[in-house]
């Protein structure tokens, strides 16, 4: 059995795989103060709720938030006993990186390119609705080649209720029209035909410079919302991530 973690700015995901599917995964508020103890804690606690065996044979992560990994490692040797890796370039020699530095590629980014290239073959584009909201681009030569970060769609809605005291935080949902007619509806409308527009856009321009059409999957919390408004957006894949990180566990 694996578990997978998934340490993003502001959820980790945990994934426990047994061998033939996801028995069980996860998600949880990222805190950037968390101990190994209150890390086993809430995991333990899932795992009694769930009914599932809590000790994996191995585990791995992707981590983004650097306070956390002495944490995280803790948590693996006190706890789980196992000696747990953090994704890194290095962990995917058979990927190609252009990128500049390579240890500058999000550990979530590498992990969405393996589960894409795997699941959905090259040449392909993750679009990954997390904290912020990215496209990662992955060649027919099976090469990670860059790709694009926009500010979340949470992100940028709260920034901009925190700074504007006339404007309210609003639910994240599709309003009936385009044309708003109140300042909720308006807010609705700019950031989900906004956020949908600026992604049909990048994937259209991102593929021009391929010059070939890619398969375009999207991930991450609010991805079955905009798969819905974004006509580029071929599929949706909840567990790109953690498998990503299985196929690199795998191997």
């Amino acid at each position: 059995m694996l578990l997978a973690i998934d340490v993003g700015n502001t959820h980790i995901v945990f994934g426990r795989f047994d061998g033939k599917d996801w028995e069980a995964v996860w998600r949880l508020p990222t805190r950037a103060y968390a101990t190994e103890d209150l890390l086993a804690a809430e995991y333990y606690s899932l795992c009694e709720q769930a009914g599932v065996e809590p000790n994996p044979l191995k585990a791995i992560c992707a981590n983004v938030v650097p306070a956390l990994t002495e944490p995280l490692r803790l948590f693996a040797e006190k706890y789980l006993h196992v000696e747990m890796p953090f994704l890194s370039f290095e962990l995917v020699p058979d990927l190609i990186v252009r990128y500049s530095p390579p240890s500058a590629v999000g550990a979530d980014r590498l992990a969405n390119a393996i589960g894409a290239i795997e699941k959905y073959g090259a040449p392909c584009l993750v679009v990954d609705f997390g904290t912020a909201t990215t496209i990662d681009v992955v060649s027919r030569e099976r090469a990670y080649e860059g790709g694009v970060i926009l500010p979340g769609v949470e992100l940028a809605l709260n920034a901009l209720a925190s700074r504007a005291a006339k404007l309210p935080s609003v639910e994240l949902v599709a309003p009936s029209s385009m044309i708003g007619k109140d300042t909720q509806s308006s807010l609705q409308s700019g950031f989900v035909y906004g956020y949908s527009g600026a992604i049909d856009t990048l994937v259209t321009k991102i593929s021009e410079e391929l010059g070939e059409s890619p398969r375009v999957v999207a991930t991450g919390g609010l991805a079955t919302m905009f798969a819905q408004h974004c006509r580029t957006i071929e599929a949706v894949d909840m567990t790109l991530t953690l498998d990503g990180l299985r196929l690199i566990a795998i191997r």
